[in-house]
């Protein structure tokens, strides 16, 4: 216990104060922990490999794959062309509600970073043409956009969560899309209720969305529907976002954006085959040759391939590009998400130091002696790892190591290792705040301070990401 304490106290040190990269400072801490625990000096690279492949075998395709379908959706201008269509059909009343919903859908196939930089020039132009505070807009956006980056696949914390516990991603993807949507509904309901108060803007983000002249003074009055004193806002570019495009981009040829049910369907593709794979071998016979071929499919990576072919061919070489621009296009995803694997390997190595050296069954009794129920130990044990060190997928990759020994004992049922990957992934969720790069890009986007960051960012992913463990909870008894 002393051992893996320090372990996990070394890591923290060495993120927080020392600001190592976490791939290196799990490495050096699993090193550092399998000797002192007593692995030998022979048998050290064998039980790092022996993680690392583990870990990777499973998760470094689908992460790898999901990241190639939301930089071709992305580039193809895809991702807003859905936004656009969503607040057409949502009209200007619901346009919170549509940029939710956007939020959602486009937070599947790509990582809340990217999200956030394709849909808050969306929110800043509705935001400047409807004369309302920008919060209103971008706060139940990009709530959603995290929550679907915490809970489910194809995202890397969520996928290798599920890789190191043995939990099935189809069942996580059954129980976690419902429990995500509402979720997000949530997080817009009560969104609507703190923006009623108008939090001022940082000049220069004010400056960008509504112009030079527009004050904060005059966005409380358009938050009352007071526009006696409003002027003309001039349109500006948000933070040169649409202007920094990448020159990859800009070698594309030009082509219409491609429709937004297309998108639709292009990004259900691989969650319906793989919802499908799951079903099969749960509710048909095994000598079935249905059963064979949908199990083939709904095979995660075979799913997320399908889906990386179809949105090559149809977003891609069909509307223009090239076979060299095609590739370049899939290629430019794999660096984005280079260390993400890394970090996610990683952290396997840490979870089998633990179970090599005895370590995990000691932690794991420990555990267990305390009463308190799995759900409620992978959530608080995420959330706290989440709270000191920031990122999401460090925290589930670490708790899903500190849990597994447990979770090999209790012969719990595939649908409650899906509910246990939400509740950590609830866990992952919460507590964004100032050691959290999403923190820092949502307040600095939407022009707060820190102290209104905390007050609305913080509290509200924090509420989502426990209401999402008690969902968890309520579904236990009855799966």
């Amino acid at each position: 216990m002393t051992i893996a304490g320090a372990g996990i106290a070394l890591l923290l040190l060495l993120v927080l104060k020392y600001k190592f990269q976490p791939f290196v400072a799990l490495m050096l801490v699993s090193i550092i922990v399998a000797l002192v625990a007593g692995v030998k000096p022979a048998d050290l690279v064998t039980t790092i490999e022996g993680g690392m492949g583990k870990t990777l075998g499973h998760i470094a395709i689908i992460i790898a794959l999901g990241a190639m379908i939301g930089r071709i959706i992305e580039l193809s201008g895809g991702a807003e062309a859905l936004a656009k269509t969503l607040i057409d059909r949502f009209g200007n009343k619901r346009t919170p509600l549509a940029l939710t919903v956007a939020g959602f859908m486009v937070g599947i196939p790509v990582f809340f970073e990217v999200g956030v930089i394709i849909l808050m020039p969306l929110a800043y132009g509705v935001a400047r043409a409807a004369r309302k505070p920008l919060l209103i807009f971008a706060l139940p956006m990009c709530a959603a956009l995290l929550s679907v980056h915490a809970f489910l696949p194809p995202h890397p914390g969520a996928v290798a969560a599920a890789g190191q516990l043995g939990a099935d991603l189809g069942r996580v993807l059954m129980f976690g899309i419902p429990i995500v949507a509402v979720l997000c509904l949530i997080g817009y309901v009560i969104a609507g209720r703190m923006t009623r108060k108008t939090f001022p803007m940082t000049d220069d983000i004010r400056s960008e969305v509504y112009g030079p002249h527009i004050t904060n003074e005059d966005l409380v009055a358009w938050a009352n529907n007071d526009y006696s004193n409003a002027k003309e806002a001039t349109h500006t570019q948000a933070l040169g976002l649409e202007e920094s495009a990448s020159s990859l981009a800009a070698r594309l040829p030009a082509a219409p954006a491609p429709g937004a049910g297309l998108i639709v369907a292009l990004i259900l593709l691989p969650i319906v085959l793989i919802l499908l794979g799951t079903l099969a071998t749960t509710l048909l016979p095994a000598d079935s040759g249905l059963r064979s071929v949908l199990t083939v499919l709904g095979a995660p990576l075979v799913a997320l391939l399908i889906d990386t072919l179809l949105c090559a061919w149809i977003l891609g070489s069909r509307r223009g590009w090239s076979r060299s621009q095609v590739s370049d296009v899939i290629g430019s995803a794999l660096p984005g998400v280079a260390m993400v694997i890394l970090i996610a390997g990683a952290g396997g190595v840490f979870g089998k130091v633990l179970v090599d050296t005895g370590i995990g069954a000691v932690v794991s009794d420990a555990l267990r002696n305390t009463g308190l129920p799995v759900l409620a130990l992978g959530f608080i044990l995420t959330l706290l790892l989440r709270a000191v060190q920031g990122s999401t997928t460090v925290a589930l990759v670490t708790t899903a190591g500190i849990l597994s020994p447990l979770i090999a004992t209790l012969n719990l049922s595939a649908n409650h290792m899906a509910l246990l990957c939400l509740a950590m992934g609830g866990g992952g969720l919460a507590m964004s705040h100032i050691n959290d790069a999403g923190y820092w890009m949502f307040t600095k986007l939407a022009g707060l301070n820190v102290g209104d960051g905390l007050r609305n960012w913080t509290f509200l992913v924090t509420v989502l990401g426990t209401l999402g463990f008690l969902f968890t909870l309520l579904l236990w008894p009855f799966v």
